[in-house]
């Protein structure tokens, strides 16, 4: 199955490229997020959760983003199949093709990741550690995100030998959110959004980038979600994937249902049904998330 080469056409794709949350007493002194003032709450800093196109527009004047993500750390293992796959791709528009690593520290060639930068891709937060049990990121306190998320960006930028400023990303380990805790943190050091929040509610239309100045209305399926008020921080929503038999998966590697590995033509279809809902709905971003062993099993 020729994964590799459709994962290609993917970046090529591209125009250009329940539980409830945290309570307020969990809060600790941060005003409780209300329900989003639309007046109030205007592009290019705040933006009200919505499935709704930004700025009104008509969805065929508006291009298809597909965001193409890895996780964890970056080897001499790992580098053989980005190198392939993604070096020297262009858009459609003779742009070169993005992609963002989430990188986590165990495991990482530092020089590898400067090699990544220097070739235009974003490098992006995955944590120090990476530790189990989840049950270490559904507790963990602003200190305990500091040392993993904040330390993390200062260890990236000295070892990685990029501009901390180009540091903008976070995701958490195993998608797990950890209330307010890391949407502060992210806040107090420079950290503009967040891609770790799945929906499965907000697929069809798909939920666009909204910022925190104001309440979610997200599912929260990973709980526990943020509940206050932290102004400037983007969510990038992944939208969740639907596998041959409509489960939703928020990651291409975690979907159940899927096609024979050798029969490419069916992998092609359920690659464009999942696209599809986004280009023909509302065209918010299409997320293409997976972790690079997924697609060495699968080349």
């Amino acid at each position: 199955m020729k994964l590799f080469g459709l994962l290609a056409l993917l970046l090529v794709a591209s125009a250009f490229a329940d539980d409830s949350s945290s309570s307020e007493e969990e809060n600790e002194g941060l005003p409780l997020a209300e329900a989003c003032d639309q007046e109030a709450c205007s592009l290019p800093d705040c933006r009200c959760s919505s499935t709704n196109i930004p700025g009104g527009l008509n969805p065929r004047d508006v291009p298809q983003f597909v965001t193409v993500t890895f996780d964890d750390g970056v080897n001499v293992n790992n580098i053989i199949t980005y190198r392939n796959i993604l070096y020297n791709r262009l858009n459609s528009n003779g742009c070169p093709a993005g992609v963002t690593f989430f990188v986590s520290h165990e495991y990482t060639n530092y020089a590898l990741i400067n090699e990544l930068y220097n070739q235009g891709f974003e490098i992006a937060l995955h944590s120090i550690s990476h530790r189990t049990p989840q049950t270490y990121w559904f507790e963990a306190t602003k200190e305990v995100i500091k040392e993993e998320i904040a330390d993390q960006k200062a260890q990236m930028a000295h070892f990685a030998n990029i501009p901390p400023s180009a540091i903008k990303g976070v995701r958490m380990p195993f998608l797990q959110l950890a209330g307010n805790a890391s949407f502060e943190i992210m806040s107090e050091y420079g950290l503009e959004y967040d891609c770790t929040w799945p929906t499965i509610a907000h697929t069809n239309p798909g939920l666009w980038p909204y910022t925190l100045d104001y309440a979610s209305t997200q599912d929260c399926i990973i709980p526990p979600c943020p509940s206050a008020s932290i102004p400037g921080v983007w969510i990038k929503p992944m939208v969740a994937w639907s596998d041959l038999n409509g489960v939703p998966c928020s990651m291409v590697d975690a979907c159940f249902f899927i096609p024979d590995r050798e029969n490419e033509e069916e992998w092609y279809k359920f690659i464009l049904s999942n696209f599809e809902r986004h280009y023909l709905g509302n065209r918010a971003p299409f997320g293409f998330y997976v972790h690079e062993a997924f697609l060495a099993a699968n080349p």
